[in-house]
């Protein structure tokens, strides 16, 4: 636990905090849009529940690849 504290600096945590707040405003906003536009009944709700984790589930992918570059580019030594 000391080795890991020793080597963890405010570099590595303030990456994953910042994603961590963009992966769930993206599955919020994913999971509002298709639940409102959803259709009617159960089977609509599931296939529009269904689609929203698919969905959210790319875009986190996009969200993280994008955010692992920038991070690299801004605190590149």
């Amino acid at each position: 636990m000391e080795q890991v504290m020793d080597n963890l600096d405010y570099y590595n945590a303030i990456p994953a905090i910042i994603k961590t707040f963009f992966f769930g405003f993206a599955v919020g906003i994913v999971g509002c849009y298709k639940g409102y536009y959803s259709t009617k009944g159960t089977e609509g709700v599931g296939r529009s529940a269904n689609s929203a984790v698919v969905m959210a589930s790319v875009l986190i992918f996009i969200l993280d690849l994008l955010a692992v570059q920038v991070a690299a580019l801004i605190w590149e030594n």
